[in-house]
This record gives structure tokens, C-alpha cells and sequence, in this order.
């Protein structure tokens, strides 16, 4: 995590009001009143278990005085978890005008500590929505998981944290070290800006409709000190490394130029394969084609 500073470590300040999420209608209940049926195209799948949704909430960390973002808050589950946190307030961010409505009840209940903001996450920027200190935590749509989670990553020193659910193979990706079969781009990209660990499992019965997936919870906190790269440099030398990941490095970055002058500024051998490169690696390989 980076190091405590006024606009991005959490801050003492008066304590919310009591939250108790039982006390409002089951989330059945509301599903049932309000016709939610989940929607395949929108990547819906309702996690209804207020036991899973407090664990979710309190494994992303001591919130206090911190302003959360949610993504998708559907029926409203975990937002209902994030309020019986300590949290200064709750942004939820939510495309499906079906739910704004049925989020009412707790919109009232927060006793002002709730805003909804319809639109898509995709095109709404958290930072500008809610001041600093600033966290996400979110059961993200399997389909825009990690285009998601790559634009924030680029200003993740901007948030205290990051916990969010990801399908478990994704998941497996972000945390996978050199040699694994799972270990790649994204891999490289997410462990280059974050310090990222696996929290636990979902299976897919938890959830309604129950998707054919695992889930896992990840968190993620900014890296106190990323090795120097270029964002878009890093991209490419990980595009061309991986794209081409069983034939030796020698290969595989041709498109980018003389590949063994490249290797040899990086210190990396003309034999190694992408999976064989930490990201310590990697950031040399970028840092010597951006000087290029």
C-alpha cells in the first residue's frame, strides 16, 4: 500500500450511523416485488447470502472513513454489507435502472450514506465520483471484469483498495507467478501496479442464478514501489512476449525490432520463454524498448 497520506489513507472523522442490514425486506422479497429477474447480457448473477456478502465487505479491510465504490449493486446484497461497515459512504455505480428503484428502501435506511449513480462502469471514472480515500469493492460481471480492472489498475495508487470478484480462472491469472501455466499478461500487468492475493472461493451455487463458474474474491492494493515502466510500453513487450508464449523469446519479439539487442539491455536470455520472465523482467524489457 502506498505510504499514509491525507488524500489517501482513511481518516478518523464522526462514525456512520448504525447500519443493520436484516432490518430491511429480504432480498427475495424485493427481487419478487420488483420483477428483478437477472439478465444474462448485463453478466447478472445475484449473490442473495447476507453471511457471504459481510464476509465479502470485511475482508476488503478497515474502511473507516473511506468512501467505497460498488459495481452492480443489483438487489442490493452487498451494498447492505458495505453499510454495516464503517465506511464514510457507499457510490454504487449501476447501468440497470430496474434496481435504482429497488434500492430505494435502502437508499433510505443509509441515512444519507448511499448514492446511486446510474451509467455504466465502464465509462464512469470512481475518482472523479468519490473523493479520496477511495476503495472498490464489487462482484464485477464476468464480462467486464478485466477491462475493468485494467483501468484502474493505471491509477491504482488513487484507492486504498481493490477487492472484487473475479471467475476463478481469472482470478488464478492475476496471482500466478513464472512457470505456471496461468501466469501472462495480465499477471504481469497486475502485479507490476498491485500487491494482489486471493481472500477465498465462491462456489456457484451462492448465487442466483447460479453461474457455471467458481468465483473468487482478490484483493489488491497498490504496490508501494513499482518497478519503472512505461504503461504502453510494458503492454507491447508482454502483447508480443505472450502472443508467442512457447517459442523462445528470441522469437516472439521480433515484430518489436532486433529482439537480441533488446534481451541482451534487458538482461534477459535469447532462450528464455515468456513464462519464465518475472516482472522485474519485464519492466526491463519495456524500460529498453521505450529507450529504443
Amino acid at each position: 500500500m502506498t505510504d499514509a497520506t491525507p488524500d489517501s489513507a482513511p481518516m478518523s472523522g464522526p462514525m456512520p450511523t448504525a447500519f443493520d442490514p436484516q432490518a430491511l425486506p429480504p432480498l427475495r422479497e424485493v427481487i419478487a416485488r420488483f420483477g428483478l429477474d437477472a439478465r444474462k447480457a448485463l453478466g447478472q448473477n445475484f449473490l442473495l447470502d447476507l453471511n457471504l456478502t459481510g464476509r465479502i465487505a470485511r475482508s476488503a479491510g478497515d474502511m473507516t472513513g473511506v468512501t467505497v465504490v460498488e459495481i452492480g449493486p443489483g438487489p442490493g446484497g452487498l451494498t447492505r454489507a458495505l453499510l454495516a461497515t464503517k465506511a464514510k459512504q457507499v457510490i454504487a455505480i449501476e447501468r440497470d435502472h430496474r434496481f435504482i428503484e429497488a434500492l430505494q428502501d435502502v437508499i433510505q435506511a443509509a441515512d444519507g450514506r448511499l448514492s446511486i449513480v446510474e451509467g455504466d462502469a465502464l465509462e464512469v471514472d470512481p475518482i472523479a465520483i468519490a473523493p479520496a480515500p477511495r476503495a472498490i469493492v464489487a462482484n464485477l460481471p464476468y464480462n467486464v471484469a478485466t477491462p475493468l480492472l485494467i483501468g484502474w489498475l493505471g491509477r491504482i495508487e488513487e484507492f486504498v483498495s481493490l477487492t472484487l470478484m473475479f471467475q476463478k480462472e481469472v482470478a488464478d491469472r492475476l496471482v500466478a507467478k513464472p512457470g505456471s501455466k496461468a501466469y501472462g499478461r495480465l499477471s504481469v500487468i497486475t502485479q507490476w501496479r498491485s500487491d494482489a492475493r486471493v481472500l477465498f472461493n465462491l462456489p456457484a451455487k451462492a448465487f442466483t442464478p447460479p453461474p457455471k463458474v467458481e468465483s473468487t474474491i482478490v484483493h489488491l492494493t497498490p504496490r508501494a514501489n513499482p518497478e519503472p515502466a512505461e504503461w504502453k510500453a510494458l503492454e507491447q513487450v508482454t502483447a508480443a512476449a505472450f502472443g508467442q508464449r512457447r517459442k523462445m523469446l528470441r522469437q516472439s519479439l521480433k515484430s518489436l525490432g532486433n529482439a537480441e539487442a533488446l534481451l541482451a539491455a534487458a538482461g534477459i536470455e535469447p532462450t528464455a520463454r515468456a513464462e519464465e520472465v518475472d516482472v522485474s523482467g519485464f519492466a526491463a524489457l519495456a524500460r529498453a524498448y521505450r529507450g529504443r
